[in-house]
């Protein structure tokens, strides 16, 4: 199983790839990808965004990446 990623350029291109893919019943989600909206789960962007304010207010630790691979 492979998965196809299409990008039309407009309107008249979407509905053209929808058309065809219906014509050869071959199944397809259609995802918006507007800019506010995100593929991430909000609790996870929320919980990546306090840990950066936290680090921001030196609440964080830097790990060099020789001590990780001693």
């Amino acid at each position: 199983m492979e998965t196809f990623i299409i990008h039309p350029k407009n309107n008249e291109e979407k509905k053209v790839v929808k058309a065809f893919l219906e014509a050869l019943k071959i199944k397809f989600e259609n995802q918006t990808t507007d800019s506010a909206e995100s593929p991430y789960d909000p609790d996870f962007v929320a919980m990546v965004e306090e840990n950066r304010e936290d680090y921001k207010a030196g609440k964080g630790i830097k790990v060099d990446l020789d001590d990780i691979l001693k």
